[in-house]
């Protein structure tokens, strides 16, 4: 019988905003990258980017690229996505937003309106590198 071993590595860096909660920013399994949700803080303040959806969505981005960064990845290795959102009205500018990020390579999505995200924010979003 073959005993498989997981490797996990525990990813943080400061250019992300620090968990909020008993959680890690990411974890490596494997070779395998999950990145816990990010909401639209900037980093150095733990404070809110702005209440338009559009600036909140780059937010969230911009904190998944700095935790992919961190762990030697890049937004072309990003599998998957779930972007949680307040209200799905907000569905077609979140997706101009995102479409900049993802240009070349385009992960299997998820898209869940919610009825209430931490702090009260417009979108969070996880992915899988």
């Amino acid at each position: 019988m073959e005993v498989k071993i997981m490797e996990k590595k525990y990813i943080h860096t400061e250019n992300a905003p620090a968990a909020l909660g008993p959680y890690s920013q990411a974890v490596e399994v494997n070779g395998t990258l999950y990145v816990s949700g990010q909401i639209p803080f900037i980093p150095a303040t733990m404070e809110l980017v702005s209440e338009d959806v559009q600036e909140q969505t780059k937010q969230s981005l911009e904190n998944i690229k700095a935790i992919l960064t961190e762990a030697g990845y890049s937004l072309a290795d990003v599998v998957k996505a779930v972007v949680f959102i307040k209200d799905m009205n907000d569905f077609g500018k979140i997706n101009e937003i995102y479409a900049e990020y993802f240009t070349d390579t385009k992960p299997a999505r998820a898209c869940v309106e919610v009825a209430r995200l931490p702090k009260d924010v417009k979108v969070e979003i996880e992915v899988i590198a």
